[in-house]
């Protein structure tokens, strides 16, 4: 099981194909995708990847954040998700993912959070019918009609379908397509809508109803790998031997010594 990408939802657009259509898109860009932590089974009891995405100033980080991007040797960044894989899957800390991770034709699932739309009727919550427009409603066209029963049970059953807040909640959109990437911008074109508003944040991971799609880069698409420091030299403590003595000059009036 691979790792999922992070991107940003810049917004829709259309894509036209060899033979002329053109079809619906959402482009998703990738920002600076790095791993900046794993967990391991023999420590955490599974495996996962920690991706970041984006940049974000240090002074807006929480303290814990701090020293993890600190430990990995990355910039902050703007989101941090994480994503369980296989133990054969796993991606050393600092690793910066490519749009190269999905294929053209590849299904994937999109992960977000929906517009918040606030305290809506029942009408636009549940698409219901309404009263009728005439013939001695007054004043109640739009709403959701009687809610309780009678003196047994005495009460409204839990979940009933009322007027209450809509949106801003986590949606997974299924089975959609990979229309085409551009690895050069770092863009990734899903045919179709995906939750969540412009310049948000959305999970893409390959898509768990289908089955085993081939010629997928495994265990990701990588873009660069984490820059590995050269091991230090040993210090000895052994001394450094003393430099030979200079001969010493002969002293003024006495004869040179000579060797019978």
């Amino acid at each position: 099981m691979r790792t999922g990408l992070v991107a940003k939802k810049l917004g829709m657009s259309r894509f036209y194909t060899e033979d002329g259509r053109h079809v619906p898109v959402t482009v998703l860009k990738l920002e600076n995708c790095q791993v900046v932590g794993v967990r391991t089974e023999e420590k955490n009891g599974y495996n996962a990847v920690q991706l970041g995405i984006g940049t974000r100033k240090a002074k807006n980080v929480k303290k814990p954040l701090k020293g993890q991007f600190a430990k990995a040797k990355v910039e902050p960044k703007a989101k941090v998700v994480e994503f369980r894989v296989s133990k054969d899957a796993m991606l050393e800390v600092g690793t910066e993912l490519s749009v190269s991770h999905f294929i053209a034709g590849q299904m994937v699932d999109v992960i977000g959070t929906s517009k918040g739309k606030g305290f809506a009727g029942a009408m636009k919550r549940w698409n219901f019918k309404g009263l009728e427009a005439s013939h001695g409603v007054s004043v109640s066209h739009r709403s959701h009609g009687s809610t309780g029963n009678r003196q047994d049970p005495g009460r409204t059953f839990p979940g009933k379908k009322m007027a209450g807040h809509l949106g801003a909640a986590r949606i997974t959109t299924q089975n959609l397509e990979v229309v085409s990437t551009d690895e050069a911008e770092g863009l990734i074109l899903i045919k179709g809508a995906v939750p969540g508003w412009e310049n948000g944040y959305v999970l893409v991971r390959d898509a768990v109803k289908i089955a085993k799609q081939d010629k997928l880069p495994f265990p990701a698409g990588i873009k660069s790998a984490p820059k590995k420091e050269e091991p230090k030299q040993a210090e000895t403590n052994q001394e450094a031997a003393p430099a030979p003595e200079a001969p010493k000059a002969p002293e003024a009036g006495s004869a040179p010594e000579q060797n019978s």
